[in-house]
């Protein structure tokens, strides 16, 4: 209509990729990773204290594993953006003419024609050359940096959250209750957080949430049946 003016918005969400991967991982890897301790050890008749302790354990160890792991995995790949960053400024500085023509050259590849391809380029470059070879050369954006902290701290945070659930539900059982009924419970209630986990990761992403939860759900399962069994080898070994 003549005169107004029409606002549009786009919602996207690659945004959200950096501290989405790091919760959604330190969830999962808190729900499966203390479950499946748990019921391994309570698959080999253990009381619900040594239960409890090997699962706070896991809490404790896991989230600190998780907030290290990440701290230094993310770190590296800060580390490799900002070598890049840097020899990206020197090229840009002792050659700028090479580097303006090799921008050209993206935008003329991508479809564009060469005439506009220079024209795009030397606008580029005159108002933000090292932004603009960032984008469209090395593929960073701002908000696609790695942020090792946040990364750490969600990671950590996350496990903690994912775990403390099983470790809550373990602890409900009293001193009586027998291995098989703790085992299956504290299994139900994981493959459920991760029906979950999974749903909500992928609605998050703008996935399909019946694919990621099969994933998580079955890699889950997996594990814990795989504890289960080991436990009850190693239990009735020992005995």
């Amino acid at each position: 209509m003549a005169g107004r003016t029409v606002s549009h918005r786009e919602t996207h969400r690659h945004e959200r990729v950096g501290w989405l991967r790091a919760g959604v991982l330190g969830a999962n890897d808190g729900i499966v990773s203390t479950t499946s301790l748990m019921i391994g050890v309570a698959a080999s008749n253990a009381s619900r204290g040594a239960i409890l302790v090997a699962g706070i354990a896991g809490v404790v160890a896991g989230a600190a594993s998780m907030a290290l792991g990440e701290y230094v995995s993310v770190s590296s790949q800060r580390d490799t953006e900002r070598a890049d960053i840097a020899r990206e400024t020197l090229e840009l500085e002792a050659s700028p003419e090479h580097e303006l023509e090799e921008l050209t050259e993206i935008y003329v590849a991508r479809g564009v024609s060469r005439a506009s391809a220079e024209d795009v380029a030397t606008q580029l470059m005159a108002a933000d050359a090292i932004g603009a070879h960032l984008r469209d050369e090395l593929g960073i954006f701002e908000h696609t940096r790695a942020r090792p902290t946040q990364a750490s701290v969600v990671s950590a945070l996350a496990f903690a959250v994912g775990s403390g659930i099983p470790v809550a539900v373990m602890a409900l059982f009293g001193d009586n209750a027998s291995a098989s009924a703790r085992i299956i419970t504290s299994a139900i209630v994981a493959l459920v957080m991760l029906v979950a986990l999974g749903a909500l990761g992928a609605k998050l992403g703008g996935a399909k949430p019946t694919r990621a939860a099969t994933r998580v759900v079955v890699g889950g399962a997996i594990a814990m049946a795989a504890s289960a069994l080991v436990g009850s080898l190693l239990g009735t070994a020992v005995a």
